[in-house]
């Protein structure tokens, strides 16, 4: 294998900084693109090569680079008050006016919102809640959580045991005892012949009622889901899949909490994926988008009924001992604000719905690629998994990685995408143009093209 020397940039990274997601043994010979920065729906590397930033960053940008208001709001609440905690009854505007906003355009009857600073910290905080609110109620034995297979939760100790990805559990002794994985609802993968999706629904409805069964309905305290599983491979749930989900966890008492981290705030066309996708969740966790990603900054939304408990539990104990120093930091809190205020000005949500279809309709039509087994997708995040053989759904070798290939040739046609397993994602700024949009996809379509001759020549088969 021919390769580049590494500039001195790429050098000294590789020597200093400890990469997520990586693989820690190829990076010293091909080095880090290393960016300088953004502007719109575009980013620049060192050499001012541009890139079409197909992800949204981490699933996160969401107003794109180059906003002088989200700058403007970071600075004025430096010169303000740069730091200041929510700890001991302290506050300050910012968490007051943010929270305030969250509670009214959540997607549940809200009550209160704790502040953090990821979308990890706020599923960690979800467990935490769980489990301390059912020892409040009386409830000692009802702590398990079911999440599901390729769901994606973050990366804490609870948080990455939430998630149903084998990666994030190998080697680092997950996942916790107290959490189950169900089966996860990709009908593409996991129907059987035949099946239609309103089938797949109740099956997969069934087997949970099953599985908690199984596990006794007094001991499973909560099912947490993605609207749309963004990390796990952006899979879309089949049709009627909540639906038939809820009347089971219902019967069980089993709360739902909503990971609107990736789809919250515009992803899917409303504030929450929650209203598209009919979840009526219990609780919420936000993040990413919250602050178009300019500072970082997470939330859980929780209702009355979980705030009286954990009011009568702190008059019990003495003390609500759960918070982080960040938590509610008044800089992430101004920016979200005016993330938040610039949606509603400029009426993200109706731009989202307006360009979905064509963006949909590009994703769509790489579904008689070659290459490409299934492409799918909803509101502005998609996904195209790629095969070895479109009949048989048949998968190549895992080692030959043909989908971070297909990324790797899109990076050269100045197209930053993602590889999760088999499955290259898009998920652009919500506000991508339509032109735009079609050079993503033609870039993206050249790339998989290059993939398609790269299998051919290097004779990789399925595994």
């Amino acid at each position: 294998m021919v390769t580049t020397p590494l500039t001195n940039l790429q050098a000294r990274d590789v020597a200093t900084v400890l990469h997520p997601y990586s693989n820690l043994a190829t990076l010293p010979q091909t080095g880090s693109l290393i960016l300088e920065r953004g502007d719109g729906v575009m980013v620049y590397d060192v050499d001012g090569k541009s890139y079409i930033e197909g992800m949204a960053g981490l699933w996160c940008n969401a107003l794109g680079h180059g906003r002088e208001e989200l700058v403007e709001a970071a600075a004025e609440q430096m010169r303000k008050l740069p730091f200041a905690h929510l700890f001991t009854g302290k506050s300050h505007d910012p968490a007051i006016a943010l929270a305030e906003k969250l509670k009214e355009i959540s997607p549940m009857n809200a009550a209160k919102v704790f502040f953090c600073s990821s979308g990890s910290e706020a599923n960690d905080t979800q467990m935490k809640l769980v489990w301390y609110v059912n020892n409040a109620l009386g409830r000692p034995q009802k702590k398990k959580i079911i999440s599901r297979i390729k769901a994606y939760h973050g990366v804490t100790i609870a948080s990455a045991s939430l998630t149903g990805l084998p990666n994030n559990h190998l080697d680092f002794d997950l996942p916790l005892s107290s959490v189950r994985h169900a089966a996860c609802p990709h009908h593409w993968g996991f129907a059987h012949d035949g099946e239609s999706e309103q089938d797949f629904s109740k099956r997969l409805a069934a087997e949970l009622d099953a599985q908690i069964e199984a596990e006794g309905p007094e001991t499973v305290a909560a099912f947490i889901a993605e609207p749309v599983m963004g990390a796990g491979g952006v899979i879309v749930p089949p049709e009627g899949y909540f639906a038939a989900i809820q009347p089971v966890l219902e019967k069980h008492d089993v709360m739902l909490i909503a990971d609107e981290v990736i789809c919250g705030f515009g992803r899917l066309g409303e504030w929450f994926g929650s209203t598209v996708l009919g979840m009526k969740p219990d609780t919420v966790s936000v993040a990413k988008a919250l602050t178009s990603a300019y500072v970082p900054l997470g939330a859980v939304i929780i209702p009355d009924w979980i705030d009286e408990a954990l009011t009568a539990q702190s008059a019990k104990i003495g003390v609500f001992g759960h918070g982080f120093t960040y938590s509610g930091h008044p800089v992430a809190a101004a920016v979200g604000l005016k993330t938040l205020e610039i949606m509603e000005r400029e009426n993200i949500l109706a731009q989202v719905q307006a360009i979905t279809p064509h963006f949909q309709k590009r994703i769509s039509a790489f579904a008689d690629h070659p290459l490409v087994g299934e492409a799918r997708g909803l509101g502005l995040v998609g996904a195209v998994e790629v095969v070895a053989d479109k009949a048989s759904k048949r998968a190549f070798d895992p080692r030959k990685a043909v989908a971070a290939k297909a990324v790797a040739f899109a990076q050269e046609e100045g197209l930053i995408v993602r590889a999760i397993g088999d499955a290259v994602a898009i998920c652009p700024p919500l506000v991508i143009s339509e032109s735009e949009i079609d050079e993503l996809f033609e870039r993206l379509g050249r790339a998989l093209d290059r993939a398609q001759d790269w299998t051919v020549k290097e004779n990789i088969r399925a595994a």
